[in-house]
């Protein structure tokens, strides 16, 4: 009697997701078509996901430690990806963990976060059309002022693009950025807050994570899409 082994098109999807996964240190499946996103749970504790580097916008001393941990709150599961330590004490340091191996010009980028401590500073966000440590888009909420805001940072200098005063109880958040052509929208939990245009930078970029000063961040479900979903 011959027997067939035969794979579904189901296990198959689920194979391939878990070979992506563990070659790119913690990337899952894409939520759209040529997306990707980062759930960390395959990447190393203490480690960085494969392809993601540290910097810093204005920096004045040592780098902050970025690594992936352990964290049973994590939305995902067990792990996030946080600054764990600002090995800094300069207030006007922009710490970064992004990839330029995503280039992200129009589309949806979504993060879920949590503000751990900060003294100077507290929360974060996400970067977007990166084209350095200097130049880029970033949204980001800060607990300790209360508002959500969008900047751009041109030559390490950063503008305001627009913000509102809102109020966010401790605990994992959702920040997502919907960006289309010069226009984009923030939202918080599902909620768009802000909207504007802006034409700084029109070329696709880097994408990743972003805290101020001494604020030790933890992030979950970092994901991004190449066509926005309207809501």
């Amino acid at each position: 009697m011959k027997i067939k082994y035969c794979m579904n098109t189901v296990a198959l999807a689920a194979l391939t997701s878990l070979l992506v996964a563990t070659a790119l240190g913690g990337a899952r499946a894409p939520k759209e078509k040529d997306g990707m996103a980062w759930d960390f749970e395959q990447a190393a504790a203490g480690q960085l996901p494969a392809g993601w580097k540290v910097e810093a916008t204005n920096s004045k001393g040592p780098l902050a430690t970025w690594q992936v941990v352990k964290d049973e709150t994590a939305p995902s599961g067990g792990n996030a990806l946080a600054l764990t330590r600002p090995n800094h004490t300069f207030g006007g340091t922009f710490n970064l963990c992004w990839t330029d191996t995503v280039s992200f010009l129009d589309g949806e980028i979504e993060v879920r976060f949590k503000a751990v401590t900060g003294e100077e500073d507290q929360g974060g966000g996400v970067i977007w059309r990166a084209q350095d440590k200097d130049n880029y888009y970033i949204a980001r909420f800060n607990p300790l002022e209360d508002n959500f805001r969008i900047y751009y940072v041109r030559d390490g200098a950063r503008k305001t693009l627009a913000s509102i005063k809102v109020e966010l109880p401790a605990g994992w958040h959702t920040l997502k950025i919907i960006q289309q052509g010069n226009r984009f929208e923030g939202y918080l939990n599902g909620e768009k807050l802000l909207e504007g245009t802006d034409d700084l930078f029109a070329k696709p970029g880097g994408v990743g994570l972003w805290t101020k000063a001494d604020a030790v961040t933890s992030f979950d479900d970092f994901s991004v899409s190449p066509e926005a979903i309207q809501p």
